[in-house]
């Protein structure tokens, strides 16, 4: 049997893509987000795009930021659960 924890440690599991799920709603959101970025982009002088591609950045740092802390939290619930799975199993 195949072992999560080498799955991990070679790089074979993604959280950040596996559970991404692209439906037609994530699809047409995207979309939608692109389509005012670029056209939000095309109306700013040079230095507004500078900010404005700074401003990206941070979003981009602050969304990986968000996504490690809730795999943390996730990761650890997940292992609070098994653990009261497995001492319940035990006790009934």
């Amino acid at each position: 049997m195949k072992k999560i924890v080498d799955d991990l440690w070679y790089g074979n599991v993604d959280p950040s893509v596996s559970c991404r799920e692209m439906t037609e709603e994530t699809r047409s959101l995207m979309d939608c987000i692109a389509r005012h970025h670029d056209d939000l982009q095309a109306t700013f002088t040079d230095d507004q795009k500078k900010l404005f591609e700074k401003f990206d950045d941070c979003c981009v740092e602050m969304a990986g930021i968000n996504e490690r802390k809730i795999f943390s939290f996730a990761f650890r619930l997940g292992a609070k659960l098994a653990i009261e799975i497995m001492e319940t199993e035990l006790y009934t």
